[in-house]
């Protein structure tokens, strides 16, 4: 386990702080979930155009067809101008559609996040957590010096017996 997580650190995926919070490092996956969508698209847009080449009815004729099928099936915008009618071209678009969504979601949560800073509890998360560690130590001084009035009080108490 600890492994994997030195591994994940390594990767600049997160950094975990002096509180265990892990911080995120949303450019790095912006730019990951970008690549794998663009790559999705042309490799996916090229298996429907291999898929529905040679068919007379097929609405895909090139290959900037199939990749525009796969952009409107991830954006789910699917104008609908352009739609395969192979058993493979309606799985690849199917695939698009479900991973599509779940990246350009996922990049969308990262912008909103940054932009709108829904991330601002993590760093009062951090500032409570500060708070409660001088809080802790406060109060642990004061027990140390109640120990020692207790321990005074105690002896007067002897000395007046």
């Amino acid at each position: 386990m600890i492994v994997v997580q030195k591994a994940m650190e390594k990767s600049n995926l997160y950094s975990v702080d002096a509180f265990g919070v892990k911080n995120y490092n949303y450019g790095f996956i912006a730019i990951v979930s970008l690549i794998l969508f663009v790559s999705l698209n042309v490799t996916l847009g090229y298996i429907t155009y291999q898929a529905e080449l040679g068919l007379e009815a097929s609405p895909v004729k090139s290959y900037s067809d199939a990749i525009w099928l796969m952009v409107m099936s991830s954006t789910t915008i699917g104008f609908g101008d352009v739609y395969p009618i192979s058993f493979v071209g309606r799985a690849t678009v199917f695939i698009m559609f479900i991973l599509g969504v779940g990246i350009l979601g996922g990049i969308g949560a990262v912008f909103a996040n940054k932009i709108f800073g829904f991330a601002d509890t993590n760093i009062k998360n951090r500032e409570l957590r500060m708070q409660n560690s001088q809080i802790i130590a406060q109060n642990y001084d004061l027990a140390k010096q109640l120990a020692k009035l207790d321990e005074k009080v105690e002896s007067l108490s002897k000395t007046l017996k």
